[in-house]
């Protein structure tokens, strides 16, 4: 589910041209920007192609920056996976399923609330930025769609965590029945390292 999105923000990162992030494109933008003024939209990025830091090129530190963030997914998705095949007693599942579903009900209903929210905050975002600042489309576009992905990899973060503690929490109960003391820690743990990681 975040896969996508970690993919969606980087083609749209390395799809920008070096153009438009580095010029303000109309003389009001141009004016804001040696004003020092309008926010983080009108700073002015250099071309990563051109910066370094410590002898290593930008644009490489960048795609380092997401292959760890896809490395974490990975991680999240496997802890996920080995969480869920751990054993459980029939009750506990059905008592964590029970859990489960109520939580999707909750997160359902704030999906819509937060759609709605978004809704308005996208017509400031437009009405700021287009009108006001009078920043090109595009550009109104691209802070747009960088809202939907923040919200989106926050919304699926929620969701995730709340599928893989409900797992954790019926696989540790099980694992308490044992008497070791390892697995009742290790297993919310890794539960918990796996939602910090993605």
């Amino acid at each position: 589910m975040l896969l996508p999105l970690i993919l969606i923000a980087g083609a749209l990162a390395s799809a920008v041209p070096a153009g438009i992030a580095a010029q303000p494109q109309n003389p009001s933008e141009q004016a804001i920007a040696r004003q020092g003024g309008g926010g983080e939209a009108n700073l002015i990025l250099p071309d990563l192609s051109t910066v370094a830091f410590r002898g290593v090129n930008a644009r490489t530190l960048l795609m380092a920056g997401l292959l760890v963030c896809v490395l974490g997914l990975l991680f999240g998705l496997m802890v996920f996976t080995q969480t869920r095949n751990l054993p459980v007693h029939p009750a506990m599942r059905e008592i964590s399923e029970l859990i489960y579903e109520t939580c999707k009900t909750y997160l359902i209903t704030q999906g819509k609330f937060i759609l709605v929210l978004e809704l308005f905050i996208g017509v400031i975002i437009v009405l700021y930025f287009g009108v006001l600042e009078r920043l090109a489309p595009l550009r109104v576009a691209i802070i747009l769609a960088f809202s939907l992905i923040g919200i989106g990899g926050s919304y699926g973060v929620a969701w995730f965590g709340i599928r893989v503690n409900t797992f954790a929490n019926s696989r540790t109960a099980f694992a308490s029945l044992r008497g070791k003391p390892f697995p009742i820690y290790a297993i919310p743990l890794r539960a918990g390292m796996s939602i910090g990681m993605l």
